[in-house]
């Protein structure tokens, strides 16, 4: 369930972009005194403002409640812990060595090189 509403997070994260960008400013409106009209807009002659607003605001929306719905999994979630371990849980770990442990039985002797007398 949490894969798909995150799949879901992403595509409206995406597409909310992209409408914001499709939006125009505020000095939108100086420019149609210069040629640009109502004829050139996609969603009519009242221009594209209520219907990308009124998507914006669902998509919006949308987000939001999936990005709630993707904290109340995360915190649902049993992770493990993380971190330095409990000294009782190194503790019962045997057989692993530490640094404390005798290093008679590793052999720290180094390989040697004979010289050659050329």
């Amino acid at each position: 369930m949490q894969v798909a509403i995150l799949m879901i997070h992403v595509v409206i994260a995406i597409a909310l972009v992209v409408l914001i960008l499709l939006q125009q400013g505020k000095g939108a409106e100086a420019g149609a005194a210069f040629g640009g009209g109502a004829s050139q807009t996609v969603f009519g002659s009242r221009g594209s403002g209520g219907f990308l607003s009124r998507a914006t605001a669902v998509l919006a929306f949308t987000f939001f409640a999936t990005s709630l719905a993707l904290a109340w999994y995360a915190t649902q979630a049993q992770a493990p812990e993380v971190g330095i371990p409990d000294s009782r849980l190194i503790e019962q770990q045997n057989g692993v060595p530490t640094l404390d442990d005798d290093a008679r039985d590793v052999d720290n002797t180094a390989p040697v090189l004979e010289e050659s007398n050329d």
